[in-house]
């Protein structure tokens, strides 16, 4: 059996029997939706409440703030488009240049037609994230709402949360935190960072599917919202079809819009599930990133990375030389069995449970010679 060196906790997060797991997930699926009654919806939409219940025990979200997304875009995209118009328009709206790109995407074209001003707190010279401070300085009483990210995918900077969250409140702005590459390696609960909002996906420290994101919202806020991506599912009863009749649902069902993504909710549910029942996590990984920290240190490498384990996520990036081929670099190692990836010359590294500290010498004991 190979042994594969896995690296790709940023990407797609591994656990052992997953594949096993889902295929069961997956054929229960099959089960329900090919049988040859009137059950599937009751049943199928009972799973996906399952797997909401599991990601609000995960952040400790009130019953009802919390609804499934096909993806942390989609999600933005359905807070944004429901925002009264007096929370953006004639605004900024305060993000970083290392969130992820597809949010800058989707900011930027909307920007425009909302009527905000889309500001980017861009990195400083020579430093691999954008500082807090920095973003702290750019966000004054004018910031209708700022956009954190919890942990960055290009250098696995772990931002204070606190302190952010804390000025904005100051400011009187919205704050919305994206969770992805932080949730399911570093704990994040509402009640300690009560954010306005908070968007995510299951796929990568969490090991679930693609499809399988979520938006979080407090309960007040929801009141407010009218998200323009409605649909049959938006509704307190979605099989009420009366055209002149609709209203939106009292919670973050409202967040809702059409047929909703039931077999990503469920293929995602042995992951969490999974997730919920392991201890020592974090001690493993960090275990791993410090061991990780030292080979880059040895070989005379840049860590790309905070080292300070409380700025840190689950990841540790390694600034390589220009001289070195990244997309030839990954290759070879793919072809040793041993699973990393690249933006620009940034190497991505991030071990999670299936990864060893044999794995992480394995790792070096090529890397090395190939630079």
């Amino acid at each position: 059996m190979t042994d594969h060196a896995y690296f790709l906790y940023h990407s797609i997060g591994q656990y052992p029997d997953k594949a096993g797991q889902m295929t069961k997930a997956m054929a229960e699926f099959a089960d329900i939706w090919g049988a040859a009654d009137d059950r599937q919806w009751s049943k199928v939409l009972t799973k996906r409440e399952e797997f909401l219940s599991l990601w609000r025990t995960l952040i400790d979200a009130p019953d009802g703030s919390l609804t499934s997304a096909e993806n942390v875009t989609t999600a933005l995209f359905s807070v944004i488009g429901g925002l009264p118009p007096g929370y953006l328009r004639g605004k900024r709206l305060l993000i970083a240049a290392d969130c992820f790109p597809s949010l800058h995407f989707l900011l930027n074209g909307l920007a425009e037609r909302m009527g905000f001003m889309l500001h980017t707190v861009p990195t400083r010279d020579g430093h691999f994230w954008v500082q807090d401070d920095d973003m702290l300085e750019a966000w004054g009483p004018d910031v209708g709402l700022a956009l954190l990210t919890f942990v960055t995918s290009t250098s696995s900077h772990r931002c204070d949360l606190s302190r952010l969250l804390e000025h904005g409140k100051a400011m009187g702005s919205l704050v919305g935190v994206d969770l992805t590459q932080g949730i399911g390696i570093i704990p994040f609960s509402l009640a300690d960072h009560p954010v306005d909002f908070a968007i995510s996906s299951s796929l990568k420290w969490l090991c679930g599917t693609p499809g399988a994101g979520i938006i979080q919202m407090r309960a007040d806020l929801i009141e407010q919202v009218a998200p323009e991506l409605r649909g049959w599912f938006s509704q307190e009863n979605p099989f009420s079809w009366g055209l002149d009749a609709f209203k939106y649902a009292p919670d973050a069902r409202r967040f809702d819009h059409g047929t909703p993504s039931v077999l990503a909710c469920l293929g995602s549910i042995p992951a969490l599930k999974w997730h919920a029942a392991q201890q020592g996590l974090l001690a493993h990984n960090r275990l791993l990133t410090d061991q990780i920290i030292a080979a880059v240190d040895q070989a005379g490498l840049t860590v790309a990375t905070p080292r300070s384990p409380d700025r840190r996520g689950g990841s540790v990036m390694i600034d390589l030389p220009e001289t070195t081929d990244t997309q030839t670099l990954v290759q070879r190692l793919r072809e040793l069995s041993i699973h990393v990836d690249s933006r620009g010359q940034i190497l991505r590294l991030s071990p999670g449970a299936i990864t060893t500290e044999h794995h992480v010498a394995k790792l070096f004991d090529q890397l090395i010679p190939i630079i």
